[in-house]
């Protein structure tokens, strides 16, 4: 996966809707159309959704995910710009990485992406909710220590919809093994 990380934060107004099995997906793309730089639940309120004129990336974007709710896509390859600290990024690349059908716990990324003392699972916790490019970065993926599901910005159903599709059995909230 082709990941840039922005330099300043772009506030760009137009967004593109998908039509999503968990509902409309909201698509935005840095300010040259090269890259998606986020794919949230909800429309902001300086952003108008353009139904016409779709750059390429947004189509790859659109057909990446159509192949993916349809079982034929396991890796996205839609280049991504994301903007965030050095932590949040290294976070959200760690996160990247997690294939499909697969999960790892707040705890584990905090392992892999720092040699200090102390746990930072909570920091990568506020980092997950701060993914602007959800299922793509698939924060989805990451769970509690005990495999219970933890927040996630497009709310706890969407959350279990997703892993379900990947093949995870639920109950409760909480991945049965």
């Amino acid at each position: 996966m082709n990941i840039i990380r922005l330099e300043k934060k772009e506030d760009y107004n137009k967004a593109y809707i998908y039509k999503s099995p968990i509902g409309d997906l909201i698509l935005t793309t840095d300010n040259s159309s090269q890259y998606i730089t986020s794919l949230e639940f909800t429309l902001n309120d300086n952003q108008n959704i353009i139904e016409y004129d779709e750059p390429s990336v947004i189509k790859k974007a659109k057909k990446e995910l159509d192949n993916y709710f349809s079982n034929t896509l396991k890796i996205f390859t839609v280049p991504l710009a994301i903007y965030g600290t050095d932590f949040q990024y290294n976070v959200w690349i760690e996160t990247s990485k997690i294939p499909f059908g697969n999960i790892i716990t707040y705890s584990d990324i905090a392992k892999n992406i720092s040699d200090r003392k102390g746990s930072i699972s909570r920091a990568v916790g506020m980092t997950e909710g701060k993914n602007k490019i959800a299922i793509i970065i698939p924060c989805h993926r990451v769970v509690g220590k005990n495999k219970k599901l933890t927040g996630y910005a497009g709310g706890l159903n969407k959350k279990e919809y997703l892993l379900k599709h990947e093949g995870f059995n639920i109950v409760d909230y909480k991945i049965m093994v």
